[in-house]
């Protein structure tokens, strides 16, 4: 696949424009954007530039990272600390997700999004009001291994990076997820599926798929 360079801010710049021409294929009023990449891709940094580009635009959104919906750590650590198969499974709060997130922007949804039920630092409740997006308003949603869970995106973006790139930026206490996205690599193939590809093995210069 022919990748070309770019910078960051324009990359923000042309996903938001992009975003203002989405129309939902299931009638909904919310496109419903991923942001799909491991925590070293920084997925996140993406999804808030094009949210402040959508905000220049006139258009609103709102960003939404998969770490506020982990599951309670007595129920993701159940086999440990470090078990790679509680990791790709069972980590994030997918049901959550459907019922909190994506369920209210559903055709004939109400558009109040939780944008986040757990503090993954102290594993208690946020109890975070509620965020009216409105009809038209943008959904963007950030975290790791989105694509394999049958969310239904309108666009989904992927920030790429080579096993290599992964391993250096992963902080070593946390080399033991890297199998995780090695099998996700090879079971969902999201370099090949996602709708927008970013290669980010230096993160000072990305290259996109356009």
């Amino acid at each position: 696949m022919r990748l070309e360079a770019i910078t960051w801010e324009r990359l923000g710049d042309l996903l938001a424009d992009r975003l203002l021409d989405l129309k939902p294929q299931d009638g909904s009023p919310w496109p419903r954007v991923a942001f799909d990449g491991a925590p070293a891709a920084r997925p996140g940094e993406l999804a808030h530039r094009v949210f402040e580009a959508l905000r220049v635009r006139g258009r609103p959104s709102l960003v939404v990272g998969t770490e506020g919906f982990l599951r309670p750590a007595s129920l993701r650590l159940e086999h440990g600390h470090q078990d790679v198969e509680a990791y790709y499974d069972g980590w994030f709060d997918t049901g959550a997700l459907w019922r909190e997130v994506f369920g209210p922007l559903e055709p004939g949804g109400d558009g109040r999004v939780l944008p986040d039920l757990r503090d993954p630092a102290t594993d208690r409740a946020t109890r975070s009001p509620y965020v009216q997006l409105p009809p038209g308003g943008v959904l963007l949603l950030h975290g790791p291994l989105l694509l394999r869970h049958w969310f239904p995106f309108d666009l989904s973006v992927h920030v790429l990076l080579s096993p290599g790139a992964l391993r250096r930026r992963t902080p070593e206490a946390e080399h033991w997820t890297l199998p995780a996205f090695a099998r996700y690599g090879s079971e969902t193939g999201p370099d090949t599926t996602a709708d927008v590809l970013v290669r980010a093995d230096d993160p000072r210069h990305p290259a996109w798929n356009g």
